[in-house]
């Protein structure tokens, strides 16, 4: 005789199917994919590569100064501003010890947050995108041996430094082996761009001269690592 009166769906169940696709793994994928993305096209914005024409501005001297470019480091390297470009700045603005020591901590800054934002929004939609052979081998070698795997992969940079972020990230390998081993690992090859920064204006000096030899000669054996890292991986972990 009547209609049923639509039953109204309860407010609690509404707010939580909402909370639930907003917390999904590809929300949060697509959260990390629009924050990086403003993130470099501020930086572009930006050109930061100024820094080594224009120098650092006057008013900011001494530790202070160092403090903040490292700061400003650890939120360049996030948005995939190169860091050979940033310890070469770091070597000419601030000498070879001050500068070592500011670009080091940006690129443990850096590191660590590249690391945060892909294990807390893009770990699981990653781990879902890059399903397969070499991503369970990966894991397998960062989960048991991630210290000695990260070390390795600084000392020798043949991986870009925000592909191994991401990649660490979407492992079971946690916090501090991580950033413990890119600060240790990052050390030689981040010491002899800041030499070479620092020992610009003498490009005949010695200093100058090892440094850019050691930059070639790492450049040319992270090279080879990777190579025969990613083909072992290939040849001995089984096809799904």
């Amino acid at each position: 005789m009547f209609d049923p009166v639509p039953t109204a769906r309860p407010a609690g169940a509404t707010a939580l199917r909402r909370s639930k696709a907003l917390l999904s793994p590809w929300s949060r994928f697509s959260l990390l994919v629009a924050v990086l993305l403003a993130a470099a096209s501020t930086m572009l914005l930006f050109e930061p590569q100024r820094l080594l024409a224009s120098g650092w501005p006057e008013q900011l001297t001494g530790g202070g100064a160092a403090m903040l470019f490292g700061l400003a480091y650890g939120a360049l390297t996030v948005a995939f501003v190169p860091r050979p470009l940033l310890n070469l700045a770091a070597g000419a603005l601030f000498g070879t010890q001050t500068g070592l020591a500011a670009a080091l901590a940006g690129t443990v800054l850096g590191a660590g947050v590249s690391f945060m934002l892909g294990r807390v929004l893009g770990q699981d939609a990653l781990r879902t995108l890059l399903r397969g052979k070499v991503l369970t081998a990966a894991d397998g070698v960062l989960s048991r041996h991630g210290f000695r795997s990260v070390l390795a992969l600084r000392l020798f940079p043949g991986i870009p430094f925000a592909a191994a972020n991401y990649c660490a990230a979407t492992s079971r390998m946690g916090y501090p082996p991580f950033l413990l081993a890119t600060g240790i690992g990052s050390i030689p090859n981040t010491a002899a761009y800041v030499i070479a920064g620092s020992e610009a204006a003498s490009p005949t000096s010695p200093l100058f001269l090892a440094a850019t030899g050691f930059i070639v000669v790492s450049g040319i054996g992270g090279a080879l690592v990777a190579w025969r890292k990613r083909h072992r991986l290939g040849r001995n972990t089984p096809d799904n």
